[in-house]
This record gives structure tokens, sequence and C-alpha cells, in this order.
């Protein structure tokens, strides 16, 4: 499996009035974990759509667990266990960082469009391989 995780605060206008995460952010957190990890690992989406290939996001879900407030710090997952093909499915969790307590969780599934026609295509041979690689972490 393929994974990556990255940490940071809860900023003060992600949260409604009562100081909760409101549930539009988490999708944007799962954002910054899936482009993070991607970066790292040597093919950032920038290169990707440089390449002629653009990736939008063709299905979410979330499950919301349990609440994060202000002044939490999450660990936000992202995870690859399979080749893509047409497309790429990114399993993805929030935590709370001081007790572990999950947030959230669900899926990301990425499809790939050639960029001149916007017709479906292949994902790209140098993520299809940056994946390859790394299949076997954690």
């Amino acid at each position: 499996m393929m994974y990556y995780e990255t940490i940071f605060p809860v900023r003060y206008y992600e949260t409604d009035q009562m100081g909760v995460v409101h549930h539009s952010n988490y999708i944007r957190y799962f954002e910054v974990a899936r482009n993070a990890m991607i970066e790292q690992f040597g093919y950032p989406i920038q290169d990707c759509e440089r390449d002629g290939v653009t990736i939008p996001v063709v299905g979410v879900t979330c499950k919301f667990r349990l609440p994060a407030r202000m002044g939490d710090t999450l660990r936000v997952t992202a995870s690859i266990d399979a080749v893509p093909l047409a497309k790429l499915v990114i399993h993805q969790a929030v935590y709370r960082q001081a007790d572990g307590a999950l947030c959230a969780e669900g899926d990301v599934t990425l499809g790939f469009l050639n960029k001149e026609s916007g017709f479906p295509t292949r994902c790209p041979e140098q993520l299809v391989k940056m994946i390859e690689e790394r299949l076997n972490d954690k």
C-alpha cells in the first residue's frame, strides 16, 4: 500500500460558531493530503497537467465519525492499494492528533482526462510507475 500522512492545525475559519470543524472542510483536508502525497513521491499534479492529462475528482465518499474542533491538530492520511488504469481510488482519513480519534474517513476517486480533447484516458505512465514502486510501503 502506498501511504502518506500530514499533520496540521484546525484553523479558525474552518469552524462554525460552536468551534466545530464544518463538514465541508474534511473534503479539503483529503485534498491537502492527497496532493502532498503525489507531490512528495515525485509526480505533482502540475507535472501531470503539463504532460497533457488532467485529474478530476469523479467521486467522494465521506463518513463523519467524531468532530474536530478549534485548537485540535489533525493527522490526515492518504493511501493507495491498487495500480490505477482509468480511475485511481485513494483511501483517506482524518484523525485528532492528541487522542488518535477518527474524525472522518472516505474514498476519493480520480479520473484521467486528455487535456486537449477532454476525453477519458489511461493513468499517466509516470504516475503508474510511482504507485507501483510504493505499493509495498507500510
